[in-house]
């Protein structure tokens, strides 16, 4: 009987039931949506400071990624096998690294010059995918480079220009060759975009005369939010002589960022949670005072405060689970959408570059667990607690103070 009371209940004033359900519906829907673009905004951080150029771990001798000294290097022979045999490495990229100066006719930059064998690395990076003219390195190129669009810019070269590069090898000699360019990229962080050029491998290691030797092994795995564990895991794998490191400890800034994801979350949800509770609780106050004499009517014909209580939390619930469902599919409707087609802003804003990542100027939306469990949660915690407070006044309601009020 009770649920049956509780349910016509609701609908007694159907256009202030209405105007409350969509207003717990329209919000639990547009957090849902909100959480997916900021998981969305932080995915586009965390992919482009470490799949653009560092990866989410890195092998290198111990000291390297202090002062990336020329000579803290290791042979590419080194026993690593066991990473080709775990299932959360998606692949890995030996590197060399050094630094020098590229020069086309009158026109030089200095340039970090990175040592890549291109098809491992595209395993591991996706500056292939930020291509804006010419094309990615081959695995059989032998003297190719691909700029950054501001080098590119800087020096005035276009793919198929030659250019110079001048740097001083391991042996001490002067290292210099003939590069041509094969393609120039954006990333949108202007580092790497203004000092960065990719070469073979094998060239550069013989520029440098340090033939079989690596600066550094880049991973990518597909847990990045879990790499510093699998690093911990990983590390007592390793000879004493190399060092692995995640992306949080190469990127501090980056770490504190994911860190505090979780925390603006949830500040996020309370504050709007708060003002749709209140939404809530003044709806149900509402119910309950004009239903005094009805209450006071039912407690002369012996129903006992705990029903009463009871017979109005149920109401609260109910509403409840009504808006928990619909805003749910709702915002995950709003969610898929937005994860498909997006919202592209560049025509509007231009890349930011924060903490080591960039955020790209588009919008759009990641479906987590977490994006629609706690919003679903929320909403189902305080419906029920702004209906504590009105069930808790009916109950207390003397019979006949009630059937006299007016």
């Amino acid at each position: 009987m009770l649920y049956r009371l509780a349910l016509r209940n609701i609908w007694r004033n159907r256009r202030r039931t209405l105007l409350t359900l969509s207003a717990m519906i329209v919000s639990s829907a547009l957090l849902i949506l909100c959480l997916g673009v900021f998981s969305g905004m932080l995915r586009d951080l965390l992919a482009t400071a470490t799949e653009q150029y560092y990866g989410h771990l890195v092998i290198s001798a111990r000291g390297y990624q202090d002062d990336r000294d020329l000579f803290r290097y290791f042979s590419d022979r080194e026993s690593l096998s066991f990473l080709s045999h775990t299932d959360v490495i998606l692949g890995t990229s030996p590197r060399l690294r050094n630094f020098g100066l590229l020069s086309h006719r009158q026109d030089s930059a200095p340039a970090e010059v990175l040592g890549i064998l291109p098809e491992r690395e595209k395993k591991v990076t996706g500056l292939q995918d930020a291509l804006v003219a010419g094309t990615y390195l081959s695995a059989n190129d032998h003297d190719g480079v691909v700029l950054g669009s501001g080098l590119a810019r800087r020096l005035g070269v276009a793919p198929g220009a030659q250019l110079v590069f001048v740097t001083q090898a391991a042996d001490g000699s002067i290292g210099n060759d003939l590069l041509t360019v094969r393609g120039v990229f954006r990333t949108g962080d202007a580092g790497h975009d203004n000092s960065l050029a990719l070469v073979p491998l094998i060239w550069l290691q013989n520029i440098l005369t340090l033939p079989g030797q690596l600066h550094e092994i880049a991973v990518r795995t597909n847990q990045p939010l879990n790499a510093a564990v699998l690093a911990e895991r990983f590390r007592k794998r390793l000879p004493d002589s190399l060092e692995i490191l995640d992306w949080g400890q190469m990127l501090p800034e980056m770490r504190e960022v994911v860190a505090s994801y979780d925390v603006s979350r949830m500040i996020i949800v309370t504050i709007l949670y708060i003002a749709t509770g209140l939404g809530i609780l003044n709806t149900f106050f509402m119910s309950v005072m004009e239903r005094t004499r009805e209450f006071g009517v039912l407690k002369a014909l012996g129903m006992k405060p705990g029903q009463i209580r009871w017979m109005v939390f149920l109401e609260t619930l109910f509403m409840g689970c009504l808006a928990l469902v619909c805003g749910v599919v709702v915002g995950v409707a709003l969610s898929l959408y937005m994860a498909r087609f997006g919202i592209d802003l560049s025509g509007t804003l231009t890349p930011i570059t924060y903490a080591g990542g960039t955020i790209l100027p588009r919008l759009y939306a990641v479906i987590e667990p977490a994006n629609i469990i706690i919003p679903a949660a929320c909403l189902l915690f305080v419906s029920l607690l702004a209906g504590f407070f009105p069930a808790r006044r009916a109950a207390r309601m003397q019979p006949i103070d009630a059937i006299r009020e007016d």
